[in-house]
């Protein structure tokens, strides 16, 4: 049966009643945590906490109609907001107007999901497999840090020009230390530390309900915003608005390589937390779907006054901690954040923006993961130097930058491994067991075999490397009259490596060496049969395993005596 885009769910469709509770609980649990946090996503943004409220409704319902995950808490998150206002710098002069800058972001939002939904209907999931786990999180750790450092201005009270970089943040930060807000300073360092010792502590009850009631009362009680603390402000209310932004090639042709950054590093993070959920649930999550579902999040978000959204991973896990069993527990969500939006804004008037500092301060901690990089280091140094230049770059040039760097030097490093492949000469252990003679050393060798195995794919960028290996191997080893070369970890051949291992068959015999193959996998073999080896080396030339090369060998050599 064909699949269909557009249908009533299949979660919906067969819903089972016994998971209400555990929805309509985790619904109301997340709403809690993701109205401050939206609030303060968009301040972030550098978007009036209106439009993080936008984001964090109708996105959801978008993504519970497409998305494949059960648990997935779609919405806006630290990383692609701080993205974001990066995005909207560029193309927005300081100053300019609250409604040109929501207009760039909802035109972000609308190309990052037409991004995300063209990839999913081209079926390109797999994309996010070249973006190596090692990159994503060195981003992720540089980008907490890049976070925390831009909420220092409203957690010290001061006001600064922003910067593109950790460096340009700092050196800002102090020459205006003796800026600070003594009273600001004390808000935010309070709620923080509240905050931080609930997250450490692993307190189940939302804390940060009860210090956003506190602070604004301190500050409403105590006329603190009349001593310079400042506070959030009038919050509009109302339902998320029809709001359209205007399309024009320039301003997409500009926002484009934020679009596809925040593509890559919404999509890497939605789907490695759906995919953690979806294991330990036994669910299967299909790539192609999460991109349609994501992309048509993103589209609802543009044209619903809203900036790009993805899947979050603390609001996902406690999600999932609070019981939710389907994505019905998104729509009990959104519905509570819609009902805040209608009644509740005005209570927000006295927030201070310190505690909102706070509460992106707290959230985004536990993306900092330096025991990632000693474990990558330990594990594989090359993953290591990965984690470190993705960080490096991002804290010195930004976070576009920084991934980009981190993408290419992943990829560097892959071409330099894969054109230097790992060539084994091999021992004889035993009757039948042959081992790399540097594991090895004892092993019995016959000087006048070389074994050879081959650990990788023989393509253009490595023929030549290969070539020059065996011809050195020869000369170092000149009594050999036969090269066995044990292919089974040879998956795939080109053209260009059937050409030079031809070459090299042709030049060898001249000097007396000849070749044979053994463990040759049946792609591989019609390749090689296509390019004549069949005529060239005879059939007793191909061998199973290398016991029966061997013993072939030892045939040909008393048939010759």
């Amino acid at each position: 049966m064909k699949k269909r885009i557009f249908w009533l769910p299949a979660w919906l469709s067969g819903y089972n009643k016994q998971d209400l509770r555990g929805d309509a609980q985790a619904g109301l649990i997340v709403a809690v945590m993701l109205v401050p946090q939206a609030m303060a996503y968009a301040m972030l943004a550098g978007l009036p906490p209106l439009y993080g409220l936008c984001a964090a409704t109708l996105p959801l319902l978008a993504y519970a109609l497409l998305g494949t995950s059960r648990q997935l808490a779609v919405g806006p998150v630290a990383i692609v907001s701080l993205l974001t206002a990066e995005a909207c710098s560029r193309l927005v002069e300081d100053g300019a107007d609250v409604a040109t800058v929501a207009g760039v972001a909802a035109l972000l939002a609308l190309l990052v999901g037409a991004i995300q939904i063209a990839l999913g209907l081209c079926r390109a999931g797999f994309l996010v497999n070249f973006v190596s786990h090692a990159v994503v999180s060195g981003f992720t750790s540089a980008g907490a840090i890049m976070i925390g450092l831009s909420q220092l201005p409203q957690l010290l009270g001061v006001k600064t020009s922003g910067g593109n970089s950790a460096v340009a943040l700092l050196m800002e930060l102090l020459r205006k230390a003796g800026e600070v807000h003594g009273l600001t300073l004390a808000i935010g360092l309070t709620a923080t530390a509240v905050l931080l010792l609930a997250r450490f502590r692993r307190w189940r009850f939302p804390v940060t309900l009860p210090v956003i009631a506190a602070a604004i009362l301190l500050v409403w009680h105590f006329d603190l915003e009349a001593q310079g603390v400042r506070a959030v402000g009038t919050v509009a209310g109302g339902l998320p608005r029809w709001r359209p932004p205007v399309l024009s090639l320039e301003s997409l042709g500009a926002l484009l390589p934020s679009a596809l950054v925040i593509v890559f590093i919404g999509v890497m993070e939605s789907i490695a937390v759906a995919k953690w959920i979806a294991t330990r649930e036994k669910y299967r999550i299909d790539a192609n779907r999460e991109l349609l579902g994501l992309g048509l999040a993103n589209v609802v978000a543009g044209l619903f006054s809203g900036y790009p959204v993805a899947g979050g991973f603390s609001r996902t896990a406690v999600n999932y901690q609070a019981g939710a069993r389907t994505p019905l527990a998104a729509v009990f969500t959104a519905a509570l954040v819609l009902l805040t939006m209608l009644f509740l804004t005005p209570l927000f008037t006295h927030l201070p923006n310190a505690v909102l500092a706070a509460i992106i301060m707290s959230a985004v901690i536990g993306l900092i993961d330096f025991q990632e990089a000693r474990r990558l280091f330990t594990v594989k140094k090359a993953d290591g130097w990965i984690f470190v230049v993705t960080f490096l770059v991002t804290l010195s040039l930004g976070m576009d930058k920084g991934l980009v760097a981190g993408i290419i030097f992943s990829l560097v490093l892959f071409i330099q491994r894969s054109a230097r492949p790992n060539l084994a000469v091999l021992g004889r252990v035993g009757e039948h067991e042959f081992r790399d003679l540097r594991r090895y050393p004892d092993a019995a060798v016959d000087p006048a075999v070389v074994i050879l195995r081959v650990d990788s794919s023989l393509y253009f960028a490595n023929a030549g490397f290969v070539e020059e290996w065996i011809r050195t191997k020869l000369v170092q080893q000149p009594s050999a009259r036969w090269v066995v070369l044990d292919m089974s970890g040879v998956n795939d051949i080109d053209a260009v490596a059937v050409s030079m291992l031809s070459d090299l068959m042709r030049d060898t015999e001249a000097t007396g060496v000849q070749f044979l193959f053994c463990g040759m996998k049946a792609a591989v073999r019609d390749i090689t049969e296509r390019a004549g080896w069949k005529e060239l080396l005879g059939e007793q030339m191909y061998q199973v395993t290398l016991a029966q090369a061997l013993a072939t060998l030892e045939l040909e050599r008393d048939r010759k005596a």
